[in-house]
Order: C-alpha cells, then sequence, then structure tokens
C-alpha cells in the first residue's frame, strides 16, 4: 500500500509520531499483517506491506483508512514470482 497524508495527518504525526504505530495494530485488528514499512520522499509519504487473506480484507482496511479523511492509499496486489512464472507458462488450453 502507498499512501500520502493530508493536512490533518501530517498535523497528526507532527503532534505525535507514534500514531503511525497505532494505525498499523488497528490494521492488524482487522485481520491484514503489516510485514514492513518505510517513509518516502517523493510523491508518496510511505510505503506499507500488508499480508491480507484476500482482496475484500484490503478493501475494507482501505476504505477504513481513508474515511478519516487524513490519508490517501493507493493498493496494489502482488503475486508471488513463482505463482507469476507458472501462471504465464500455461497454455491458453491448461
Amino acid at each position: 500500500m502507498l499512501s500520502t497524508v493530508g493536512p490533518d495527518g501530517a498535523a497528526t504525526l507532527a503532534e505525535n509520531p507514534d500514531r503511525l504505530k497505532a494505525v498499523n495494530a488497528e490494521v492488524e485488528s482487522m485481520g491484514v499483517r503489516v510485514l514492513a514499512q518505510w517513509a518516502l520522499l517523493g510523491p508518496y509519504d510511505f510505503c506499507t506491506i500488508l499480508d491480507a487473506p484476500d482482496e475484500k480484507t484490503m478493501a475494507r482496511v482501505a476504505l477504513v483508512l481513508g474515511s478519516r479523511g487524513t490519508l490517501k492509499t493507493l493498493t496494489l496486489s502482488a503475486i508471488p514470482i513463482d505463482d507469476y512464472i507458472e501462471a504465464v507458462r500455461r497454455t491458453p488450453a491448461d
């Protein structure tokens, strides 16, 4: 998940940087594991690697976080490279 914070989110982080950890705990309470997280310099503020059981769960997380108005997210579904290779090797008849 790539995310950008808006003015209210930036103000919250300036006052309480530990809020990031609280949000991660909220995400985990929704059934999604936070595997890694980085602060970014560029068009996005954070990159968070998440492990969700399915796309529906991830959609709920993105909606809950975005509904606060302090954060915009871009979620990207990822396929393990070995699964990808297996999928593209198959012929259309498979």
